[in-house]
């Protein structure tokens, strides 16, 4: 996975308190363009890290995955020469499903 450092974290943090959230929230939140986080946020889902969630289908509300609190933990270790962060990542969710 290729994420955006360090907005993609800051979502994911953002959403680590287990509330789900908009777009637009995220963006005052976080102090980034609404836009950008539009664009985000689709890309972390296709990822596996965050997901979409009702009430209403279309109703832009995200939360985050086991996967994308797994993400958060390992922070530090992305782009750290000779981690292969992917399968970090499988492995450290692999252990938590055992």
């Amino acid at each position: 996975m290729k994420l955006a450092v360090p907005t993609d974290f800051d979502i994911l943090d953002a959403l680590s308190d287990g509330r789900r959230n908009t777009a637009v929230n995220l963006s005052y939140v976080l102090d980034k363009n609404r836009s950008y986080i539009n664009t985000r946020l689709p890309i972390l889902a296709d990822y596996g890290l965050v997901e979409r969630v009702g009430p209403a289908p279309n109703s832009g509300l995200y939360e985050i995955t086991e996967k994308g609190r797994v993400v958060v933990e390992l922070r530090d270790k992305y782009r750290t020469e000779g981690v292969d962060f992917d399968a970090l990542v499988e492995e450290r969710l692999a252990e938590r499903t055992e």
